[in-house]
């Protein structure tokens, strides 16, 4: 099995286009600059060892370099060892709501920012169960299965985000039948769903499916994000930030909803928890009725043992720097006239 141990870095990949953008924006304006001073006919007879390649040629192995080190920082590790692990575990969907309401500031620094933070510390809490990731607001998206790749669900949940779905609202039905829909058929009494929402929901559905879908055995936590005086949600509109507007044009104010993640929790035989009694409380407490709940017994193959190779992708690194450092911006006087790198 692949995996990066440290897969966080892989974010720094975003410096290539960046770079790269950098240095056709630095030769655009090299050229400008050569067509002031003369015609190209004048430049190459006043620069007659100038190679027309070579910049772009170091360019190209220092980007390769700066990408095998970055590689190298994740550290590429191949499992070669599988032993059979049998596991006690409860099957758990995290239901994260994505929706605008969700960019709401009446908790610092938002609403989606504060869930966000919360559901990568409830997954370092539930190591050990198997979890999935939903995000809903209109409609509902399964991001990740049900897994114990714990680095898979806290990497999707760090890049959700309102432009991940579409279409807008708060379809807590949509999410919950989704997250019965991925459990195993065959697990009818072990699993749960932990919805992270403020609550404002735009159907009347949600507590119906609540109810119905605790009859197939899946248990159900609400955690509510915001605050009854509620606050305005922020946009940017034509460059400029502003808030969302009814018709009338008046800014629309968004409002914590705790009597129906109230409702959903006591259908599902779960509990509500308010975000702002304190993150840790939270947690200790789901955890702990977590803990009371039916385990079942899952065998899996596991790799206990993994060999790692960042080494030959920051040789790599170095070669690439070594072979931009011999090579310069002159011809080859050994071809003579002649440029290495022509066509």
């Amino acid at each position: 099995m692949f995996q990066f141990e440290y897969a966080d870095n892989l974010y720094l990949l975003t410096l290539l286009p960046v770079l790269a953008l950098g240095f056709w924006i630095a030769q655009v304006r090299r050229k400008r600059a050569l067509e002031r001073f003369g015609q190209p006919e004048t430049i190459t007879r006043l620069m007659p060892k100038m190679s027309r390649y070579k910049h772009a040629i170091k360019f190209v192995l220092l980007l390769g370099s700066l990408l095998l080190l970055i590689i190298g920082l994740t550290n590429p590790q191949w499992g070669n060892r599988k032993e059979s692990v049998t596991r006690r575990s409860v099957d758990i969907m995290i239901a994260l709501d994505v929706s605008q309401s969700m960019k709401a500031q009446d908790i610092v620094p938002s609403r989606l920012e504060r869930a966000k933070r919360f559901a990568g510390e409830l997954v370092e809490k539930l190591k050990g169960e198997r979890l999935g990731l939903i995000v809903f607001a209109g409609n509902a998206y399964l991001q990740v299965p049900l897994t114990t790749d714990y680095a898979a669900v806290q990497l999707m949940l760090r890049a959700a985000n309102p432009e991940m779905v579409p279409t807008q609202g708060t379809a807590i039905s949509d999410a919950l039948e989704l997250a019965n829909s991925s459990f195993p058929e065959e697990n009818t009494n072990h699993r749960a769903v932990i919805i992270i929402s403020d609550g404002e929901n735009h159907e009347d559905e949600a507590l119906e499916t609540a109810q119905r879908i605790r009859g197939d055995g899946t248990m159900m936590f609400s955690i509510g994000v915001g605050t009854s005086e509620g606050s305005f949600i922020p946009m940017v509109f034509r460059g400029q930030l502003d808030y969302k507007r009814d018709e009338r044009g008046e800014p629309v104010t968004t409002r914590l909803n705790e009597a129906m993640l109230e409702d959903i929790a006591r259908a599902g035989d779960g509990s509500y928890f308010n975000l702002l009694s304190g993150t840790d409380a939270v947690l200790e407490v789901l955890r702990t009725q977590i803990d009371r709940m039916e385990k079942r017994e899952l065998e899996q193959q596991v790799f206990d043992d993994y060999n790692s190779y960042f080494q030959f992708f920051i040789f790599g690194a170095l070669v690439l720097l070594v072979l931009e450092f011999l090579i310069n911006y002159r011809k080859n006087e050994w071809l003579g006239s002649r440029d290495l790198f022509e066509n």
